[in-house]
C-alpha cells in the first residue's frame, strides 16, 4: 500500500512539473503574441492546434475516441466555462502586465485549490502544510520581487484568472472516476474553438478596436493573417497547451481515493514549485526567444541536484 501511495504520488508529482513547464511556454507564447493579435485570434489558433494533437493521440491510442464518451455533459459544460474564465482574464492581466508580475501574482492558485479542497472536498491540511505553502510562495514573491504597481485592474483579472484555475481542478477531481483526462482537455479545446470563432465573428473585423488600454485592445483587435515568423509561436502555443493541460489534468486526477491527500499536497506544493523554477530564469530573456530558453528549464529539472547548470546566452531577434 505504502508503494502505491508512494508511486501515486511521484506520477503526479511529475505530470504536476511537466504541465507547469508547457503551461509556462503557452503563457510566454500568448504574452509574444498579443502586441500584433486578437486574444481570440490566438485562441482560436491554440485551439485548433491542440485538437489537431489530441485527436492524433487518440487515434493511436489503445482505447482510441471512446474516450470521449461522457455521462456528464453538464459538468464539462460547467467546467469548460470556467476555463474559459480563467484563460481570458489570466491573458487580458497579461497583455497589461510585465509577465513577472503576472505570473508572481497567479502565484496564489495553488494556496486557493488547498482552500478549496477543504471547503468543496472536505479534506483535512494541517497546519505545517498550511505554513510550507505560505512560505513557499512569500519566498516567490521576495524573489520576484514585484513592481508597486502590480495591484491594478490588471492584476485583478489575473487573481480573477487565479480563482478559476483553482476551481476548475475542483471541477476535474470531482469528475475523474468517470472522465478521462483525454476527455476533460478535448472538451476544454471544443468550447475554446466555439467561442473564439464566434467573438471573431462579431469583432474580428475591428469596429470595437482602437482602445489605448492593453487589454482592451488585446481583446477587440482586428483579425490579421499570422507572418510566417509568428507561425512557431503558433504552433508552440497550441502544443503547450493541450500537453500542459493534459499533464496537469492527470496530475490532479492521479490524486483519488487512499491517496487524494498525500497526493493533492505534493502535486499542490511541486506544482509551486515547478513554476517558481521556470519563473526564475525566463525574465533574462526576451520574449521572443522565450520557447528556446525553456528548453534550457527542462534540463534544470533534471540536473538539479547534481550541480549548476552553465548558463547559456541567447541572441534576441531583432523586431
Amino acid at each position: 500500500m505504502v508503494d502505491q501511495t508512494s508511486g501515486t504520488a511521484r506520477r503526479g508529482i511529475f505530470f504536476a512539473l511537466g504541465g507547469a513547464v508547457f503551461l509556462s511556454i503557452n503563457d510566454l507564447a500568448v504574452k509574444f503574441l498579443s502586441g500584433d493579435y486578437a486574444l481570440h485570434q490566438v485562441i482560436l489558433g491554440r485551439a485548433i492546434i491542440g485538437l489537431i494533437f489530441l485527436t492524433g493521440l487518440m487515434y493511436f491510442s489503445g482505447t482510441g475516441f471512446r474516450q470521449l464518451l461522457t455521462r456528464r455533459p453538464k459538468d464539462h459544460l460547467i467546467r469548460v466555462s470556467i476555463v474559459m474564465v480563467s484563460n481570458v482574464t489570466y491573458f487580458l492581466g497579461l497583455a497589461a502586465m510585465p509577465l513577472a508580475d503576472a505570473v508572481a501574482t497567479a502565484f496564489i492558485s495553488p494556496i486557493l485549490v488547498t482552500l478549496l479542497s477543504v471547503i468543496l472536498l472536505g479534506e483535512t491540511v494541517g497546519p505545517r502544510r498550511w505554513a510550507a505553502v505560505a512560505v513557499g510562495m512569500l519566498g516567490v514573491v521576495v524573489m520576484l520581487r514585484p513592481g508597486d504597481g502590480v495591484i491594478q485592474p490588471a492584476a485583478i483579472l489575473v487573481l480573477i484568472s487565479a480563482f478559476c484555475y483553482a476551481s476548475s481542478h475542483m471541477m476535474t477531481r470531482r469528475m475523474r472516476d468517470t472522465e478521462s483526462a483525454m476527455a476533460l482537455g478535448f472538451y476544454v479545446q471544443i468550447g475554446f474553438v466555439i467561442v473564439s470563432t464566434s467573438m471573431g465573428l462579431w469583432v474580428g473585423d475591428g469596429h470595437l478596436a482602437g482602445s489605448s488600454d492593453p487589454s482592451i485592445a488585446f481583446l477587440f483587435r482586428e483579425w490579421v493573417w499570422p507572418e510566417m515568423v509568428d507561425w512557431p509561436f503558433f504552433l508552440a502555443n497550441g502544443l503547450a497547451v493541450a500537453i500542459g493541460g493534459l499533464m496537469t489534468t492527470q496530475a490532479y486526477r492521479l490524486c483519488h481515493h487512499r491517496f487524494e491527500q498525500i497526493g493533492k499536497r505534493l502535486v499542490g506544493k511541486f506544482e509551486i514549485n515547478g513554476q517558481r523554477r521556470v519563473q526564475i530564469r525566463q525574465q533574462f530573456f526576451y520574449q521572443r526567444n522565450a520557447v528556446i530558453a525553456l528548453f534550457g528549464e527542462i534540463k534544470k529539472f533534471l540536473f538539479s541536484h547534481h550541480g549548476t547548470m552553465e548558463k547559456k546566452s541567447v541572441q534576441s531577434r531583432s523586431v
